[in-house]
Formats: structure tokens, C-alpha cells, sequence
């Protein structure tokens, strides 16, 4: 990682390491908002005074909110991948998107509109995996905790629970990471299950968790960060409306 942190540097300054910021951000307004959003109605919906959802329900809840996360914000995504995949590439071979907006209208133009779903499949995947790890996770081991030890509904335990959710979705969304980044990055078509045969046959099953410590260093931080501010925001909403 450090190696390519250098590469990147290098070639293109320390302005490179920021490649594909406006992508980023369009992708978490679009794909994180629904699935968050959809997640916290579906579990609104079905917890009652008396009880609770079940684990199978949580799970299938967040599911189906990363699977529509998935779709809607599958043409960042692509952005996201290419425009950070540009520093790797040789500067003939760059797609060098000036920022998200570009990158969308220019994606339309030369590759049609069906571009902006391409590998919808294994993103959308990828998306009900990873809102299945991380959201359904981090209710249960907030829950956990609440019961088994003297923590209360605290930033301590909401650190803990979110630090471990985020272990949870890295390890989980590895190799679905692999696949969904090489066929967005991809110049040519190929099947996802040709890429799976071609990179076993060449990398073995090493490469199922093949940059599993970056992913955490992104996803770990992240995953307390969007948590620890959920939990703010929510009690803030409730004591707003005056629910306690």
C-alpha cells in the first residue's frame, strides 16, 4: 500500500492521493442515503414497544436497502473506480474525468447509457453484503453489549460495536471488492464468471482477500464515523420531537 501511495505521489502529487473526490461524494449521497434511509424505515416499521426485529429480519431489511442502494448509486461507483484507476494506468490509456459531472456526461456520450449500469450486478451484490454485515452487525453487537456487559448506550459502545461491524463487512465484502473493481476498471467485456476462472487460474484464492488491509483502514474509520454520527443524529431527532 505505502508502494503505491509513493507511485501515486509521485506521478501525480500529492493532489493524486484526492483522485476521484467528487466521485466519492456522489456516491455517498446516492448509494449510502438510500440504503441507510431505507434500513432505518423498514426497521422502524416493524419494531413495536414489545419487541424487536430478529436477526433473519434485520438481515433481510438491510438486504433489500443495499440492494436499492446498489442500483441508485451504481454510475458513481464506476466513476469512483476509473477515476482512482487513472493513476495506475499510462497517460495514453487515462479516461482523465475532469470531476463527477464530466465523468457522467461523458460516459453517456461515448459508451451509451447502459454504461452507467455496468457490473450493476455484482455492485448491487456487493451492497447487500455489505448493508447486511455492517447495519444488521452493528445492531447486534450494540445489543449484545447493552446486555452482557455494564456499558451503556454511550459513544464507548457505540465505538465498539461500529469498530467491529466494520471488521465484519471488510472481511465479508473482499471478494465481491476484487470483482466489482476489476470489471468497472476493465477496457474490454467479460463475464464475471470468466474473471473469477481467469484470476483463480493465475492468482490462486489469494486474491479473495486481496487488499483486505487497505479496505479496513478505509472501511474500519468510516464504518465508526457513520455510526457514532447516526447515533448523535438520531438521539438528536428524538429529543427534538420530544420521543424522550
Amino acid at each position: 500500500m505505502l508502494q503505491m501511495i509513493t507511485h501515486v505521489v509521485k506521478g501525480d502529487g500529492f493532489t493524486g492521493l484526492y483522485r476521484g473526490l467528487s466521485a466519492s461524494l456522489l456516491r455517498q449521497i446516492t448509494y449510502s442515503t438510500t440504503r441507510f434511509g431505507v434500513y432505518e424505515e423498514l426497521k422502524e416499521t416493524f419494531t413495536s414497544a414489545k419487541s424487536s426485529p430478529s436477526l433473519p429480519t434485520l438481515i433481510a431489511m438491510a438486504s433489500t436497502s443495499g440492494f436499492l442502494g446498489g442500483i441508485a448509486g451504481n454510475p458513481a461507483d464506476i466513476l469512483n473506480v476509473r477515476m482512482q484507476n487513472d493513476a495506475s494506468l499510462p497517460p495514453e490509456q487515462r479516461r482523465n474525468y475532469k470531476h463527477a459531472v464530466d465523468g457522467l456526461a461523458r460516459m453517456v456520450k461515448d459508451e451509451g447509457v447502459r454504461s452507467l449500469f455496468r457490473g450493476v450486478w455484482p455492485n448491487s451484490i456487493r451492497a447487500v453484503l455489505m448493508t447486511a454485515s455492517q447495519l444488521a452487525s452493528y445492531d447486534v453487537f450494540k445489543k449484545e453489549l447493552l446486555q452482557r456487559t455494564s456499558l451503556g448506550d454511550d459513544l464507548t459502545t457505540h465505538f465498539t460495536a461500529s469498530i467491529m461491524a466494520g471488521f465484519v463487512a471488510t472481511t465479508v465484502c473482499s471478494p465481491v471488492d476484487v470483482v466489482k473493481t476489476r470489471v468497472m476498471s476493465a477496457h474490454t467485456q467479460e463475464s464475471i464468471v470468466g474473471l473469477i476462472t481467469r484470476i483463480t487460474a493465475k492468482e490462486g484464492l489469494g486474491w479473495v482477500f486481496k487488499g483486505w488491509v487497505p479496505s479496513f483502514i478505509r472501511l474500519g474509520p468510516h464504518t465508526v464515523a457513520t455510526f457514532m454520527f447516526l447515533e448523535q443524529h438520531k438521539k438528536m431527532y428524538r429529543k427534538w420531537n420530544g420521543y424522550e
